[in-house]
């Protein structure tokens, strides 16, 4: 039986939310707001003007429309500096192994994220031919939870929704599958993730016989 797997991007294939803390703390800090790692957290699978909106409540501050416009560009002009010296030790663990196994059980795999860079990112760290289909920021209007992004994925494998699985380590995108009723599992902390009909730590904790299980099981 042929799955669609669907991967989020940030926090499941790479860790580029280290890269997203450091360019939104230089920016809050530029505007005198203190900005923390827990904030940060907040920002995950969030847009980046709903992100910018968010820094300047909880620093209470007020600005122009065109600066407003000019921090969004220099928050990702700066990003983009980052994410140009990701190379391919920057994979999270495991997670070649698991597109490779896929692979080699003939199953679909595709890219649902949010992110703009999506396709430079896969280019970085040599994982653009794993994926059968990319979806990302440029292909979509609404953001998760809104499932358009996996809905798309789901299409272009030419797989129904119901046979896609999909890998998450936001809770946005977790109940983006969920409503898409696709089988959800979350990449990171159970406590946060608990929407997940399975939650992993990371994908080392993935085996074989799991996905095996994955592949031939129907979603209820």
């Amino acid at each position: 039986m042929k799955k669609g797997f669907i991967f989020d991007l940030d926090g499941v294939i790479v860790d580029t939310a280290k890269y997203h803390f450091l360019a939104w703390q230089n920016l809050a800090n530029s505007l005198g707001i203190s900005f923390s790692e827990e904030q940060n957290e907040q920002l995950k699978g969030v847009s980046r003007i709903r992100s910018l909106e968010k820094i300047l409540e909880w620093g209470n501050k007020t600005i122009s429309e065109e600066e407003f416009t000019r921090l969004m560009s220099e928050k990702n002009e700066e990003y983009l500096i980052y994410i140009s010296k990701m190379d391919v030790s920057e994979i999270l663990p495991d997670v070649p192994r698991v597109l490779d196994y896929l692979i080699s059980k003939d199953q679909g795999i595709a890219l649902g994220s949010a992110s703009k860079n999506a396709r430079v990112i896969l280019d970085k760290v040599d994982l653009t031919v794993k994926f059968q289909a990319i979806v990302d920021g440029t292909n979509v209007s609404k953001a998760k939870p809104d499932p358009e992004v996996f809905l798309i994925g789901a299409e272009e494998l030419g797989i129904l929704p119901e046979n896609c699985v999909v890998f998450e380590d936001s809770v946005a995108g977790v109940q983006a599958a969920n409503i898409a009723n696709m089988v959800s599992i979350g990449i990171g902390d159970a406590n946060i993730l608990h929407e997940a009909d399975y939650v992993f730590n990371d994908f080392t904790e993935i085996k074989e016989e799991f996905i095996n299980n994955l592949v031939t099981a129907k979603k209820v």
